[in-house]
C-alpha cells in the first residue's frame, strides 16, 4: 500500500499542473479529459500501445539487448562495476533472479513501471541523458543488424523514420492549413454577404460563376450583401445600418463561439503558441499543450477568431498547430516519441512546416525555426526540417485555397526597378518599424501584466466579447479596416494599373489605350482620401492589436504587424511619388526619375517587412519570408536594409522581441542560446557550504526503509549512488522521480516486499543463498554516467570535491 508521504508527493505534482493555467487566468475546473492529476498529458491522450503493454518510456524489443550487456556477474567491487555503468545510460528495472537463476516473484524482466524515464509537468528535460539513450539504442541497433532479416529490417526502419515521420507532419499540416484557409475566407466574407446560389463558396469563388469582366465596387451580381437579402438594395441608409448590424452579429456570434469551445475544451489553445513554443523547443515539458484537443481546437478556434474581424492573424497559431500534429505523429514512432529531446527534432521540423504552410514560404520555414523558436538544431535536422517545409508547401499549392496560380500569399510583380537612391527612404521605413515594434512591445506587454494581476484577468471570455464588440463598431466605418487584413495587405502591396478603379490608384492619368505606360501623375481625389482612411486605419490597428495580442482566443500576429507596417510604407510612397511629381527637377529625380520610378507597393512590402521586424526581432528569416510571400525576388536588398536598420533600432530601445517578452512575463525557464553571459565568479564563491552528511544511497546495503527515509527528509530532484559509506565513488544517479514510481510498483506488483528489504542499484547477485525478504533490484532506472570513473578515481586525490559539485548540480 503506498504511504502517506508517498501520496503528498503525487498531490504536490498535481498541484503543479494548474500552474500554468493560473497564469492564463483559466480555472482548472474548465479541463476536459483531465488525469486524476488534474493535468491534460500527451502521452495518456497518445500513447496507448506504451500503456496496454504496461511499459514505460522504453518497449520491450528496444531493452532485449540490455540482457546480453548486463548477464555477467561483476569481480571487483568499485571499479569493474563503475565501468559496467559506463556501457549503460539505458539500464534495466527488472525482477530479482537469485542464485539459482529463476526469476523472484513480480517484475517481468524488462518491464517498467508506468512514468520512469519520462518527466513531470512543468519540469526540463535532461538533454544529455536522453541524446546518451537514443545514441546507446542505436548503437545496439547497428550492431545486430546483420544477425538476421528481422535486425536488418529495424535498422532500415530505424534509419528512414525520421524521414516518414517529417513527411507525414508535413502532409497533415499541410491538409489542414488548405482547409483553414479555405474556411477563414468563407467566414469572414459571410459578415459582408452571401452567395445565394451555393451559400458554401466565398465572394471570390462566387464571382467566378459570373459573366460581367468589371463589376461595380468590388461586388458581382451573384454576390448578395445582407442589406440585399432584406430588399434593402445596396445604397442607402437601411442598407448602410443592415449592414453595419450584421457585420457587428457575425463578429460576435463567431467570437462568442470561439471563446466557448476554447474554455471548454482547450484552455491552452490560447494566444499564438509561439512563446510556448520556443519554451518547449528549449526543453520544459507543458502537458496537453500539443495534445489532440488543443490541435483541434485551435485549428476550429483561429478560423472563428479570424472571421470576428479582431486584429489578429492565423499565421502564429498555425506554428502551434504544427506542432501538435508533429507531437501527435510522433508517438507513430517510439524512437521520438518515448525521448523528449529526440522528439524535439521532430517538433522543429514541424515549426518551420508551419511558416511554410502559412506563407508559402518553405525557405523562410527552415530558417525561422533555426533563427527565432529551436534550441537545439543539428545538422539533420535542418535537412528534414526543409524537407517537411517543403511537403507542406506541395500540399497547400496543391489544394490551392488561394485560387489562384501562385504558391504564395501576397503575390507581386512590379514592372518598375527599385532607384539607388531609394535606399534612404527604405531605412528611413526601417527606423519607423523598429520604433513602431518596439512601442507596441512595451504597451502590449505593460497590458498583458495589467491584465494578469487585476480583476480584468478573473473575466477573460467578458474582455473577448468587449474588445470584438469595440472592433466590429469602429472598423465598419472605414472600408481599409473593415476588410479583412490579408486583403487589405494585398491591396496595399499591389501596383496600379489602367484597369484598377480603388481610391488608391485615382490619379490624373489620361489612358489612350490599355498598353499605355502607367506613368508619375498627381494624386486624385481618392489617393488623397485614400490617405486619410489610412492614417486613421493605421491608428486604429496599432492600438487595437496592442489590446488584442494576449486575450484568451487562437491570435497570432504576423498579419497585424504586417499590415501595419504596409500602411506605413503604402503612405511614405505615396509621398516620394507625389515628391517626384512636384519638383521633378530635383537632383535625385532628374537623372533617373524620368518616368515612372516610384513604386508604392513596393514601399508598403518593405514597410510591412520593418515592422515585423521591430515587433519580432527577426532578420534572415524575415527577409526570406517576405520575398518567398511576394515573389518579389529582386528586392532583397530593400528589404535587407529595412530588416537591419528596424533591428538595430528595436535593439536601442529594448533587447526584447514581443515573443520573448512574453517569455518574461508568464515566468517560462526559457535560456535563450544567443545570449552572451562573462562569468567572473569562482565556484567557490557561489557554493553552499555543507550542513551535515551529504544526502546519498549506496549501491547495494540500504533497505527499503532507509531509502524511504531519505525521500522523505529530503526534497533534492535526484541522489548519487555510492559504492558505500567507507567508498564514496560516483557510481551514478537516479532520478526521485523515477525511484518514487519504482518502489510504489514494486510494492504492489512484487511479493515479500517489506521495510527490511534491501534496495539494490546493481546487477551483481549474491554467491550465496538469499536470507530475509526478497531485495528491490532498481539497476533499470539508475544513470551511469560516463564521468562515473574520473570522479571515483580523482575523488581521493581532492578530498571528493568533484562529488560535491556533482550534488550541488542535483538540487
Amino acid at each position: 500500500m503506498e504511504t502517506e508521504w508517498l501520496r503528498k508527493r503525487a498531490d504536490g505534482v498535481a498541484s503543479s499542473c494548474q500552474s500554468y493555467q493560473a497564469v492564463n487566468g483559466v480555472h482548472q475546473n474548465q479541463q476536459r479529459g483531465a488525469s486524476a492529476s488534474g493535468c491534460s498529458s500527451d502521452e495518456e491522450m497518445i500513447d496507448l500501445a506504451s500503456n496496454k503493454s504496461g511499459g514505460g518510456a522504453m518497449g520491450d524489443d528496444e531493452n532485449a539487448h540490455l540482457h546480453s550487456l548486463h548477464s555477467h556477474q561483476a569481480t571487483d567491487r568499485i571499479l569493474p562495476k563503475v565501468e559496467h555503468g559506463m556501457h549503460s545510460t539505458y539500464v534495466q528495472f527488472r525482477g530479482f533472479a537469485n542464485s539459482s537463476g529463476s526469476a523472484a516473484p513480480g517484475l517481468e524482466a524488462d518491464e517498467l513501471p508506468p512514468g520512469i524515464g519520462q518527466y513531470d509537468d512543468f519540469h526540463t528535460i535532461d538533454w544529455q541523458r536522453d541524446i546518451a539513450r537514443d545514441r546507446m539504442r542505436h548503437r545496439y541497433i547497428a550492431k545486430k543488424k546483420n544477425d538476421s532479416v528481422f535486425n536488418m529490417i529495424r535498422g532500415a526502419h530505424d534509419a528512414w523514420s525520421g524521414w516518414v515521420c517529417v513527411f507525414l507532419v508535413g502532409v497533415v499540416a499541410g491538409s489542414v492549413a488548405g482547409v483553414l484557409d479555405i474556411g477563414t475566407r468563407w467566414m469572414a466574407n459571410l459578415r459582408l454577404g452571401i452567395c445565394p446560389k451555393a451559400f458554401w463558396l466565398n465572394k471570390e469563388q462566387c464571382c467566378w460563376m459570373s459573366s460581367e469582366m468589371q463589376y461595380e465596387e468590388d461586388t458581382c451580381p451573384e454576390w448578395k450583401m445582407w442589406s440585399e437579402i432584406f430588399s434593402a438594395g445596396r445604397d442607402g441608409a437601411g442598407a448602410y445600418i443592415i449592414q453595419y448590424i450584421f457585420y457587428i452579429l457575425w463578429s460576435m456570434a463567431f467570437i462568442s463561439l470561439c471563446a466557448m469551445l476554447v474554455r471548454t475544451f482547450a484552455p491552452y489553445a490560447v494566444g499564438s503558441g509561439i512563446t510556448e513554443i520556443k519554451t518547449i523547443l528549449s526543453g520544459f515539458i507543458i502537458r496537453g499543450y500539443l495534445g489532440k484537443w488543443t490541435l483541434l481546437i485551435k485549428s476550429i478556434g483561429v478560423m472563428l477568431a479570424v472571421s470576428a474581424g479582431l486584429s489578429l492573424g492565423k499565421e502564429g497559431p498555425l506554428v502551434h498547430v504544427a506542432c501538435c500534429i508533429g507531437n501527435i505523429i510522433s508517438y507513430l514512432f517510439p524512437k521520438y516519441g518515448r525521448n523528449e529531446a529526440k522528439k524535439r527534432e521532430i517538433l522543429s521540423a514541424a515549426a518551420a512546416a508551419g511558416v511554410s504552410m502559412a506563407f508559402g514560404a518553405p525557405i523562410g520555414g527552415v530558417l525561422f525555426s533555426l533563427e527565432e523558436v529551436s534550441y537545439y538544431f543539428p545538422l539533420k535536422t535542418l535537412w528534414r526540417s526543409f524537407f517537411c517545409a517543403l511537403v507542406s508547401a506541395f500540399i497547400v499549392r496543391s489544394i490551392n485555397p488561394f485560387g489562384n496560380d501562385h504558391s504564395v500569399l501576397f503575390y507581386v510583380e512590379y514592372t518598375t526597378p527599385w532607384m539607388f537612391f531609394e535606399l534612404v527612404p527604405f531605412i528611413v521605413l526601417g527606423i519607423l518599424g523598429g520604433v513602431v515594434g518596439s512601442i507596441f512591445i512595451k504597451c502590449n506587454i505593460r497590458w498583458c501584466r495589467y491584465r494578469k494581476f487585476s480583476k480584468l484577468g478573473k473575466y477573460p471570455i467578458t474582455e473577448v466579447l468587449v474588445l470584438t464588440l469595440i472592433t466590429a463598431v469602429i472598423s465598419f466605418p472605414n472600408e481599409y479596416t473593415r476588410m479583412d487584413m490579408s486583403e487589405l495587405i494585398s491591396l496595399l502591396f499591389s501596383e496600379c494599373g489602367p484597369a484598377d478603379n480603388n481610391k488608391l490608384c485615382d490619379y490624373k492619368r489620361v489612358y489612350h489605350n490599355v498598353n499605355d505606360p502607367v506613368g508619375l501623375a498627381p494624386a486624385g481625389e481618392g489617393v488623397i482620401e485614400a490617405v486619410w482612411l489610412l492614417l486613421l486605419a493605421l491608428i486604429i490597428k496599432l492600438i487595437l492589436t496592442i489590446f488584442t495580442f494576449g486575450i484568451k482566443v487562437p491570435a497570432g500576429l504576423f498579419i497585424p504587424s504586417l499590415a501595419i507596417g504596409a500602411i506605413i510604407g503604402r503612405l511614405m510612397g505615396i509621398g516620394m511619388e507625389q515628391m517626384a511629381v512636384q519638383y521633378p527637377h530635383l537632383w535625385v529625380f532628374s537623372n533617373e526619375c524620368s518616368a515612372n520610378c516610384i513604386t508604392p507597393g513596393l514601399y508598403a512590402m518593405v514597410g510591412a517587412a520593418a515592422a515585423l521586424g521591430g515587433v519580432t526581432r527577426m532578420t534572415v528569416s524575415l527577409v526570406v519570408i517576405m520575398f518567398e510571400l511576394t515573389g518579389g525576388v529582386k528586392y532583397i536588398v530593400p528589404l535587407m536594409a529595412a530588416a537591419m536598420a528596424s533591428k538595430w533600432v528595436g535593439d536601442a530601445l529594448g533587447k526584447e522581441g514581443v515573443y520573448d517578452a512574453h517569455i518574461n512575463l508568464n515566468g517560462y525557464p526559457f535560456l535563450d542560446s544567443k545570449d552572451e553571459f562573462t562569468h567572473t565568479t569562482l565556484a567557490a564563491d557561489v557554493m553552499q557550504p555543507r550542513n551535515g552528511q551529504l544526502s546519498s544511497l549506496t549501491q547495494d546495503n540500504m533497505s527499503l526503509s532507509e531509502v524511504e527515509s531519505v525521500l522523505r527528509e529530503t526534497d533534492h530532484n535526484g541522489f548519487p549512488i555510492i559504492v558505500s559509506a567507507e567508498t564514496q565513488c560516483l557510481v551514478g544517479i537516479v532520478i526521485r522521480r523515477d525511484l518514487l514510481l519504482a518502489i510504489a510498483s514494486a510494492k504492489k506488483l512484487q511479493d515479500g516486499i517489506t521495510g527490511n528489504s534491501i534496495v539494490m542499484f546493481t546487477d551483481t547477485i549474491p554467491a550465496v543463498p538469499w536470507i530475509g525478504p526478497p531485495p528491490l533490484k532498481l539497476r533499470k532506472i539508475v544513470d551511469f554516467v560516463w564521468s562515473s570513473l574520473f570522479v571515483c578515481l580523482l575523488s581521493h586525490l581532492s578530498g571528493h570535491f568533484y562529488y560535491v559539485i556533482f550534488f550541488r548540480r542535483l538540487r
